[in-house]
């Protein structure tokens, strides 16, 4: 089916009760995995491209990979900008074809964050595409985004509130303990600062670095409020395991074919515990 509108999936989720998987893509054996699990598992779901992801494989070859594969499916299925950093980026993605874009303001003081994500949303939502924003600060690396622990600090529930009304963005990337990459130890996450900021907010809630975030943590930040689960780490971990797999017991094999085939497999089946873990299996 067409790629449908972040806000549509989000909103569906908030009155469900669940969360959607949002998966980052960098190639086809990605987007692939991540829309067969999500037909498989009868799931709605958010692809989603970093600016590192589009530099590599190109705004226009994503687009067409991830058009390509939601028209083979009967799921939901929405396209996102993840960590964009500029409003000319955000535009860039508007008119290529995305469904939802992330701007992300968080480096900025709050007034600048606003004015920009706002400036964004004004734009998106007149053509009908959401629009996510970031208050807080998430530390780790993602890409070319790299947020070091001293300069990480979490959401101000009284800040969410008054951005929210501001920028009117259909959904707010929190920061409440998960970090970006590979965690060092079990994270730890606010969920009183967490209801905090679902009970003065009424738009989607983001939970971003949840890759390696404890089951049981991810049910009860669900269970919260929140509507949005960013994963990348681990599909890159399943990739990269799959691929030395391969490697290693078939040291001669040359066909790319047979290395990422069973790469993409090892994905899939990632995407579809994630699907069974938010509870969005069986709601497209």
């Amino acid at each position: 089916m067409p790629l449908v509108s972040g806000k549509e999936i989000l909103q569906a989720a908030k009155e469900g009760g669940y969360a959607v998987g949002a998966f980052n893509v960098n190639n086809m054996e990605i987007i692939q995995a991540i829309v067969e699990a999500a037909e498989e598992e009868k799931s709605p779901v958010i692809l989603q491209a970093s600016q590192g992801a589009i530099k590599y494989a190109g705004l226009e070859y994503i687009v067409a990979l991830v058009k390509t594969a939601a028209d083979q499916v009967s799921v939901p299925v929405a396209l996102n900008l993840d960590h964009g950093t500029s409003f000319d980026q955000a535009m860039k993605c508007v008119r290529g074809g995305f469904t939802a874009v992330m701007i992300d303001g968080s480096h900025y003081p709050f007034e600048e964050n606003v004015a920009i994500v706002k400036k964004v949303a004004d734009v998106a939502h007149a053509v009908g595409i959401s629009v996510e924003g970031e208050l807080g600060r998430i530390g780790g690396t993602e890409d070319d985004i790299s947020v070091d622990a001293k300069d990480a600090f979490m959401t101000d529930p009284k800040d969410a509130k008054k951005f929210v009304e501001l920028t009117n963005v259909d959904a707010l990337a929190v920061a409440i303990g998960t970090a970006h990459g590979l965690y060092h130890g079990e994270p730890k996450l606010d969920f009183e600062r967490l209801k905090e900021i679902r009970d003065v907010v009424d738009c989607a809630i983001v939970l971003h670095g949840a890759s390696g975030v404890p089951d049981e943590a991810i049910k009860k930040a669900i269970s919260v409020g929140v509507q949005k689960i960013n994963i990348d780490t681990e599909i890159r971990l399943a990739f990269t395991q799959g691929v030395r797999k391969i490697i290693k017991e078939q040291p001669n094999e040359y066909d790319p074919r047979k290395i990422l085939g069973p790469s993409k497999d090892a994905m899939k089946e990632v995407v579809k515990s994630k699907m069974r873990l938010f509870g969005s299996s069986n709601k497209a």
